[in-house]
């Protein structure tokens, strides 16, 4: 009966339940628990199984360059970065609310691995995340023009929740670069979030921009309801190698 138990509920889709009874059987701990008590773990089982392969299926399609782990931020003097800041943004209420974060920070501050773990934290609460480096989408984006494909990768951005635009500020935008981001960025204003992150400090942005009136259209979408990270001192990369 126990086997043809867990055969249905495998049949109904209910994999988590079924593995927890399998391993359950025969064991004394279990068996002298009330039948309440046993299905509240069956249950609690299935919850934690649903839950891990949801985490997974955000993760594989956010494509994030680093599997960061929030809990290991590291906040040691001159970083730059309030733990009470980052705390709040733990929360992810920031997405709740549909803002935007701005993170810069020399070469190997940690802005990327910090997006990435914002991003980790996203997908846990269960938010669609996309990560993209600024020049390679723009460049996807490019030929979506040219073979008619796109309004389907417009289509796969705005299901994002929290899209990260990595490394901005590397490359010179062409007119129809600027003119996609602008796109990209007015599409999610008020509902969904972004994060840009990158080398150039965010003063400079507008001059990168080259064209006032894009310029100033692009920043009012994202400065007005952005947090700000500034990262500072030691390349985090040198400091784990030990050099």
């Amino acid at each position: 009966m126990t086997s043809q138990n867990t055969d249905r509920l495998h049949q109904l889709g209910l994999s988590g339940m079924a593995t927890a009874l399998d391993r359950q059987r025969g064991l004394p701990a279990f068996m002298g628990l009330g039948f309440d008590e046993r299905l509240a773990t069956l249950i609690d089982a299935e919850s934690s199984a649903r839950e891990d392969r949801r985490l997974k299926r955000i993760l594989k399609l956010a494509k994030l360059k680093t599997q960061a782990m929030p809990e290991d931020i590291d906040f040691r003097n001159g970083r730059g970065l309030d733990r009470a800041m980052v705390a709040d943004l733990l929360t992810c209420d920031w997405i709740e609310r549909g803002r935007n974060g701005i993170i810069t920070g020399p070469c190997g501050a940690g802005k990327t691995w910090l997006t990435c773990a914002l991003g980790m934290q996203a997908a846990r609460n269960g938010f669609p995340v996309l990560y993209h480096r600024v020049s390679l989408l723009l460049e996807a984006m490019a030929l979506a023009h040219q073979d008619g494909s796109i309004s389907k990768l417009r289509a796969t951005l705005a299901k994002a929740r929290l899209l990260i635009l990595d490394d901005f500020g590397l490359a010179r935008f062409s007119p129809r670069g600027k003119q996609d981001l602008l796109e990209i960025l007015d599409a999610r204003v008020g509902a969904q979030s972004t994060i840009i992150a990158g080398q150039l400090p965010f003063q400079d942005w507008h001059d990168h921009i080259d064209e006032p009136a894009l310029a100033d259209a692009i920043l009012d979408r994202i400065m007005h309801t952005s947090f700000r990270l500034e990262l500072t001192g030691e390349s985090m990369r040198r400091l784990k190698s030990g050099d």
